[in-house]
């Protein structure tokens, strides 16, 4: 005899509802587990574990930013507004796994500041580029030797997952929390817009409270593999590619960007393919920390000066922040269509 909660699962997946093509590759043991989680997704229920993740996002690219604007002396007092801005993110993030109210006005604050510092740091990694000798008429040279001019947009990637996390729901909220006729109560910061795309935004939360903002996730999982990648590039060109390994995420950056983009005309890209590019880029991301983290051991010293060798030596989160382009195509995979 199958329990109720079973067979609420096994209607919820029958027929017209297609189970995503990512749990036929998980043990059978997890499939259990895979399909509350799939379910959960879809509906946008999911605040919460969002919510831990972004906390975890923001602490690996505060800790990233810290030594790289430690190299530059922090020549600039604006240099230290993502060291105060990301254990603030951690701080939310944290908080709002625990507390509805925190999670829906204090996270989406600090998340949107979190986004319009990496846009300013992006601002001034240009115009930093630009000062150096030659400046744009040696663009390649400068970009390479110069301050990374993406990286703070991956530092935004953070912000923006927990401007995300901020409109959906609670895992353990019902799948309908309101009665018909009646609204749903509005995201406090909706009421900072301007009127004119306030009803933009309301569509949108919608959207995102149902789970149904697979094409938007889609091309952010395409924007952030490009940034990713062109990082990944230079850097790794800094090295001259001595590993084979560092070529994978360069062959792997256009794959998850096509799979992205694709999401926006075919449903079956977004459940084939997008997962599959997705996954690999997670594994990718894993191994790129762990070779990142043998050259830091195996530099003069190694572990005995293991600050010096931590901000001399490869970005040891670097690739980490690669996985999550590939976290946010998985994301991408699992959820609805606005249509």
């Amino acid at each position: 005899m199958k329990t109720e909660k079973e067979r609420s699962l096994a209607h919820l997946f029958d027929g017209k509802r297609q189970r995503s093509h990512l749990l036929d590759i998980l043990p059978r043991r997890l499939t259990h587990e895979g399909i509350v989680f799939e379910q959960h997704i879809r509906e946008g229920r999911f605040q919460r574990s969002l919510s831990l993740i972004t906390s975890f996002s923001s602490l690996l690219a505060g800790l990233e930013v810290t030594y790289e604007h430690y190299r530059g002396s922090y020549g600039q007092q604006v240099m230290y507004t993502p060291i105060i801005i990301s254990p603030l993110l951690t701080i939310a993030g944290v908080w709002g796994t625990f507390n509805r109210r925190v999670a829906r006005t204090v996270l989406p604050l600090i998340s949107l500041v979190t986004m319009v510092d990496g846009l300013v740091g992006l601002y001034f990694h240009i115009r930093g580029i630009a000062r150096k000798p030659g400046g744009w008429r040696i663009p390649i040279f400068n970009m390479i030797m110069g301050p990374p001019v993406f990286a703070p947009l991956l530092f935004g990637i953070s912000g923006f997952l927990g401007v995300i996390a901020s409109l959906l729901r609670r895992e353990d909220d019902l799948k309908h929390t309101t009665l018909p006729g009646i609204p749903r109560p509005r995201s406090a910061w909706l009421g900072w817009l301007p009127r004119k795309v306030v009803k933009e935004g309301i569509v949108i939360e919608q959207d995102v409270r149902e789970g149904r903002f697979q094409r938007i996730l889609g091309v952010a999982t395409a924007v952030s593999a490009l940034f990713s990648g062109i990082e990944a590039l230079y850097s790794h060109y800094k090295n001259n590619f001595s590993y084979r390994v560092q070529w994978t995420p360069i062959l792997l950056t256009p794959l998850l960007m096509i799979a992205g983009i694709g999401t926006v005309w075919s449903r079956m890209l977004a459940r084939t393919l997008l997962p599959f590019a997705s996954v690999l880029a997670l594994l990718n991301g894993g191994i790129g920390f762990l070779y990142h983290m043998r050259g830091l051991v195996r530099r003069p010293g190694g572990l005995k000066k293991p600050f010096y060798n931590l901000l001399y030596g490869p970005p040891i989160f670097a690739p980490l922040l690669f996985a999550a382009s590939g976290f946010l195509g998985v994301l991408a995979s699992l959820l609805r269509r606005a249509d």
